[in-house]
This record gives structure tokens, sequence and C-alpha cells, in this order.
């Protein structure tokens, strides 16, 4: 699964450069379509009386995107803990050379807490399961 995003004015900073604080926000995009598109999405988790917390949020910078550019965003779910998940997403710059570039790579780290408490639950079986399947293409 891919995602595409291109950059518009509102993601740069006066220099035309995407601010950094937008790779967050992008990636966690990418995340949750991720899991919309194995079919645990949020709204599967909230019929659960469930939510996803951020817990941790780490991103590597390696080249800067510009107003315009296309990215592409390419989210995997590397593990799926007893009352966590995680997914890395790697942000590609395309469409301007024979092949995408690597502009920053990261992991979010989100915790399952029950909706009315906020304290961490494990992950129903029948969601683990889901999630742990290959999604189709």
């Amino acid at each position: 699964m891919e995602v595409r995003h291109r950059v518009e004015h509102v993601d740069t900073d006066a220099a035309g450069v995407v601010h950094f604080s937008r790779y967050a926000s992008l990636m966690e995009t990418a995340a949750l379509d991720e899991l919309e598109h194995r079919g645990v999405g949020l709204g599967v988790f909230e019929a659960q009386g469930l939510e996803l917390r951020v817990r941790d949020l780490r991103i590597t910078y390696r080249n800067a995107a510009r107003f315009r550019d296309g990215l592409l965003l390419v989210p995997a779910l590397e593990n799926v803990g007893p009352a966590s998940l995680k997914v890395v997403v790697k942000v590609y710059r395309e469409g301007t050379g024979p092949e995408p570039v690597l502009l920053a790579s990261g992991s979010l780290d989100l915790a399952v807490v029950n909706h009315e408490s906020g304290a961490p639950v494990c992950i129903p079986e029948n969601l683990k399961a889901t999630l742990q399947q290959a999604p189709s293409k």
C-alpha cells in the first residue's frame, strides 16, 4: 500500500521547504491508511470501545521536500504486540529522477487504550489475527 501527497503551500516554511513537523502528520496518515487497508481501521477499534494513541514517534530526516514535490509514503506494519502496534513509514520524493529519493523514515508506536478510561488494553484476538494477515494488494 502506498499513499501519495502533493506538497502544498501549507506544508512549507518561509523557504518553501516542508516543515519538519509535517512529516509526523503525513506519517500518521500513512500508518492509519495501512491499518484501514488491513481491515482494522480506527472505526473498527472505536466499535469495540478502543482507541489508538501515539506513545512513541521517531523520524530520521535525510533530504528536504519542497513546494509542489510529489511524495510517496510507504507504510508497513512492523509489529503487533499485546496492547500496541508499530508502523514504520518511509517518505520518498518521486517524479524528479529515475528513482524515488528517500526523504525521511520513521515509526509510530501506537498504544491500544480503552475509550472510556484511557487505560492500555490488550488487542482483541480477532483484531490481532486480522492485522497479522498479509493485506490484499
